[in-house]
């Protein structure tokens, strides 16, 4: 039986592999697509998978685009619009959500909505509004599937124990390019050294994310408001190797974790057809090559980020928010080489000090927020 589908974010690192998924199997079909600036690839996108409706962002880029792809049976539209329209095509039966930062949180909502499932790849969605987005889910008997390979494990871990009491999640974490070095190594860190992951590949933002430990503290954030456990039930473990994805222990002290290689189509693929699973290619785990598994402490001192993740969510109100716009200003500066690796945790604390406090913000308010981050950034870190 065939399954409708619409993605938001089809250009980057979870677009394309959610249509590499799309390629494997014959019983997926996209009807609608939302790019950022990459028009070339949107085109590309829609010449392959024939949706019914495509957006940008720029109305300028839209027009362009509109004319190249004249010759196709596909609607171009622009800008928050587009994105809702996309969010909400009768059609699709589920929303991929793989765009980047809090432009989600609209087009998320209006998904729930209209009805359709969630397959969640946007971190910034729950971190700023899980207070509004999960009762929300449940208000209009929608699901949230998690597509991050950390959520997705413990989602795995989760499943047939669904009566049964949650002691902790272990959120495992690879550490990062930089796992043992201390604050002196990081001073003189380059934009090419902190792009160079171990074993994931991912867009250049959650890339710098993860060399902060940022990633995993947003992680945090968001396991919270998924699985409805306390934040003192949430423990991140390093795990270099990038082996086990996460675990769940239970109260009588047994664990259950999902292990496999490090390939986001795997979690793709599971949020895409759960509860089924289906053939996926790709590389399987060799354990007589692996030897052996490890584990280690974050060290919380020299990766301030997770830290101050921490600090946030028990702060509760907008200051996740002040952490998550802090640091999507912060990391683009570092991509722009307009500050050092060091100043983006000293941006988002200084944010989380300085800027004013909401207690149960509504979206506006959320929205009010960032906007206030991002003055307060550029009034005191010029170029």
């Amino acid at each position: 039986m065939m399954k409708n589908i619409a993605i938001l974010g089809s250009t980057g690192s979870i677009g394309t592999q959610t249509l590499d998924v799309v390629r494997e199997h014959g019983d997926l079909s996209v009807v609608a697509l939302a790019a950022g600036n990459n028009i070339k690839l949107l085109e590309e996108q829609i010449r392959e998978f024939h949706p019914k409706v495509a957006a940008v962002w720029d109305e300028e880029k839209a027009a362009v685009l509109r004319d190249s792809v004249k010759d196709c049976a596909v609607t171009v539209v622009c800008g928050m619009d587009g994105l809702l329209t996309v969010a909400t095509i009768p059609d699709s039966e589920i929303l991929v959500t793989a765009i980047v930062g809090m432009l989600g949180i609209r087009p998320t909502i209006a998904a729930i909505k209209s009805g359709k499932n969630i397959a969640l790849a946007n971190k910034e969605t729950l971190v700023t509004a899980g207070h509004i987005i999960m009762p929300l889910a449940k208000e209009y008997g929608v699901s949230i599937l998690p597509v991050d390979s950390e959520h997705s494990a413990i989602f795995q871990s989760l499943n047939g124990e669904h009566n049964n009491k949650i002691e902790r999640i272990l959120l495992t974490a690879s550490g990062g390019p930089f796992r043992g070095k201390t604050k002196k190594d990081l001073e003189q860190v380059t934009l090419e050294d902190a792009l160079k992951h171990p074993n994931w590949s991912m867009g250049r933002k959650i890339t710098i994310d993860s060399a902060t430990l940022v990633n995993k503290g947003l992680e945090v954030m968001e396991a919270k408001w998924l699985f409805g456990v306390e934040l003192e039930q949430i423990v991140v473990v390093v795990q270099p190797q990038s082996v086990i994805h996460s675990m769940v222990e239970y109260e009588d002290g047994a664990v259950i974790a999902q292990l496999g290689t490090p390939d986001m189509r795997l979690p793709i693929q599971y949020a895409l057809y759960y509860p089924n699973r289906r053939t996926l290619s790709g590389d399987r785990l060799d354990f007589y090559k692996l030897k052996e598994i490890t584990f280690e402490e974050p060290d919380t001192e020299t990766f301030r980020g997770l830290a101050l993740a921490f600090d946030a969510m028990k702060k509760g109100g907008n200051v996740p928010t002040i952490f998550n716009a802090a640091n999507e200003k912060a990391v683009a500066k570092f991509l722009n080489r307009e500050i050092r690796f060091l100043e983006i945790p000293e941006i988002i604390e200084s944010c989380m000090n300085q800027c004013s406090y909401v207690e149960n913000p509504s979206v506006e308010e959320i929205l009010e927020t960032e906007k206030e981050v991002y003055e307060w950034i550029e009034g005191r870190w010029v170029k």
